[in-house]
């Protein structure tokens, strides 16, 4: 299976919102770390998007073609309507092949939520 050429940030251009951010408890965001941050979450704040970029994440291959995910009770158009938003979040790449478009949750991506819902370690003295 080819390897993904383009990331998130590439089809998005730099101003891509991305998890950004240390964790939430290690010390308030910046403006500019909570617009990514809340872009982020907006994305992921819809149920039927929440969904999608649960089947892709734990897509067997770490990636799903639109093919595998499209059975989640909307059309296919409002399919495709969903996952435009989570590219444009930076959550997900895509890839043509073919008439198909594979999806992939970026690792980065998922390293960056997981420390930015973390909890930030005490510092040692």
């Amino acid at each position: 299976m080819p390897k993904l050429e383009a990331s998130a940030s590439s089809l998005l251009g730099p101003a891509a919102p991305v998890p950004c951010c240390p964790p939430l408890t290690e010390r308030p965001l910046t403006a500019p770390e909570a617009e990514r941050t809340a872009a982020m979450f907006k994305a992921l704040g819809d149920p039927v998007r929440l969904r999608l970029f649960s089947l892709v994440a734990s897509h067997e291959g770490g990636e799903a073609c639109v093919c595998d995910i499209s059975d989640v009770g909307v059309s296919q158009p409002t399919v495709s309507h969903h996952l435009k938003k989570l590219r444009e979040a930076g959550l997900l790449a895509s890839e043509r092949r073919g008439t198909w478009v594979y999806y992939r949750v970026e690792p980065s991506v998922l390293a960056a939520m997981g420390q930015l819902l973390g909890v930030a370690s005490p510092a040692s003295g």
